[in-house]
């Protein structure tokens, strides 16, 4: 299903959006890959979901991406006797490890781990940091605090630790469950929440063991610290802002995502921007003025992809946001500026035979009448390298293995197509060719660039390109390979 766009639309799915109807709605109307929140629902209801996903999939003849967003480690404190209470500014507030039910003075916080990183002077956040506590002393099992920001603290409101790097596993014990869940279930990206260092990273890459790539989620300030190592080990970051905005100043945000785009385009790894994009269409019908400009940003800023959470998954308008997130992506895409951005912002990587032949690809295509660039890929390195180009032409990956192609799904502008096991570049040449004509981004008349590595099905052996006709009565039987 050709996209008029580059940028990806990621959906989640919820009560709102779990039907085989709206499902399939969402995916026609734009979205490119689904959100499984692992965080709600049963495994049996999961299950549900990924199979009509699978079936949609196979109704269309469109390959699509299934993420599932692992839970991460919940920090949270107990229960107050009377549900809830208010906290004043200047007053004390101690946290320990009493299972008691909380009052005005106290309150359980169930995380030893916490209390044994803890130090006079840390920051904690109670409910999405409405509530800002300052430790003034400390032990093993308790945290004496002084309130800087009050309000309303009830039942098992979320608690964030910004100041400190926490001796937490990334990884749950219902993470491990989840993840083998899904790896069998045959997902394509997992999302790992509140990574803190690379070597979160490395151990959920062991249990996956190859059969999901693992995309890590920037939402601590320990992660930006580390983010270099970790987008090493990654295969792909999301933007996580929720969480982000909470522990960081939320000035530090737009930057901080600004930056960690632009490195993830230079390892040509796939980036995510999430959190809030079109919050109000929850309860409307249409975003705000603001809303539309966070979007736009995003793309301009050269994300691969832009996701919706509560707006597809519990909202009143899922299509409707989804059609909003492909009307941006278009008209941005369709701005001059836009273009001059992606060329002012490209980083020439020369260090290897496949990053010349990618930028010569895009090269060709930009200064001439070519009309797409099909790569054909095993891993899919070579059409994220050709992505990482930002191309002012149409990207077809092309691959003999589905798991490929659904993931390349959220890479920006690859439009995945499914091909047979091929042997010799001609035959790759003339199933370019065919690819471009049926998914109509070239005609008889016009040409293409073909990228391919001989011999093939071996990952890593680029070592081709050539300008193809689309015209197969023209293609010559000497072509190599």
């Amino acid at each position: 299903m050709r996209r008029l766009r580059n940028v990806k639309i990621v959906a989640t799915l919820g009560p709102a959006s779990e039907t085989h109807e709206m499902i399939r709605a969402l995916h026609e109307a734009g979205a490119d890959v689904f959100r499984l929140n692992m965080s709600h629902g049963t495994h049996d209801e999961i299950r549900e979901k990924h199979r009509l996903i699978r079936q949609i999939e196979k109704d269309l003849d469109s390959p699509i991406a299934i993420l599932a967003d692992l839970q991460g480690p919940k920090l949270r404190v107990g229960t107050f006797a009377r549900g809830e209470e208010e906290l004043k500014d200047g007053a004390a507030f101690r946290l320990d490890l009493d299972p008691a039910e909380g009052d005005a003075s106290r309150v359980c916080l169930p995380h030893p781990e916490i209390f044994a990183a803890l130090k006079p002077g840390a920051t904690l956040l109670v409910n999405d940091g409405k509530i800002r506590l300052k430790v003034e002393n400390c032990s093993p099992d308790f945290a004496d605090c002084r309130v800087i920001t009050g309000g309303t603290i009830s039942n098992r409101k979320g608690v964030n630790v910004p100041d400190v790097v926490l001796p937490l596993a990334a990884l749950s014990e219902k993470d491990r469950a989840d993840l083998e869940f899904a790896c069998q279930l045959g997902v394509d990206w997992l999302a790992l929440s509140f990574v803190q260092r690379p070597e979160d990273v490395i151990e959920a890459r062991k249990l996956a063991d190859g059969r999901a790539a693992i995309l890590s989620k920037i939402e601590k300030p320990a992660a930006v610290e580390a983010f270099e190592d970790i987008l090493e080990v990654s295969d792909g970051i999301m933007v996580a802002r929720g969480d982000l905005g909470v522990e960081l100043p939320v000035a530090a945000v737009p930057p901080i995502q600004k930056r960690l785009v632009q490195r993830c385009r230079a390892a040509a790894k796939p980036v995510i921007v999430a959190t809030q994009m079109l919050e109000s269409m929850i309860e409307s019908p249409m975003p705000t003025r603001a809303e539309v400009s966070d979007v736009a940003t995003a793309i301009y800023e050269g994300a691969d992809a832009v996701m919706l959470s509560a707006e597809s998954a519990a909202g009143h308008y899922p299509v409707e946001a989804v059609r909003t997130m492909d009307q941006v992506a278009i008209e941005v895409e369709s701005d001059p500026t836009y273009t001059q951005i992606m060329a002012a912002t490209r980083i020439a990587k020369g260090d290897s035979i496949p990053h010349a032949i990618v930028a010569a690809a895009r090269e060709i295509a930009e200064t001439t009448e070519i009309k797409a660039i099909c790569c054909f890929t095993q891993s899919g390195t070579t059409a994220l390298l050709t992505a990482r180009e930002r191309p002012g032409v149409p990207i077809i990956a092309m691959t003999s293995l589905r798991g490929t192609a659904r993931r390349l799904c959220l890479s920006w502008g690859c439009h995945c197509v499914m091909t047979a096991e091929l042997e010799r570049f001609k035959g790759a040449v003339l199933s370019a060719v065919h690819a471009a004509r049926t998914g109509g981004f070239a005609e008889r008349t016009d040409q293409v660039v073909v990228i391919a590595g001989v011999p093939f099905n071996i990952p890593g052996t680029t070592n081709i390109l050539r300008v193809a006709p689309c015209d197969e009565r023209l293609i010559s039987n000497t072509d190599p390979g």
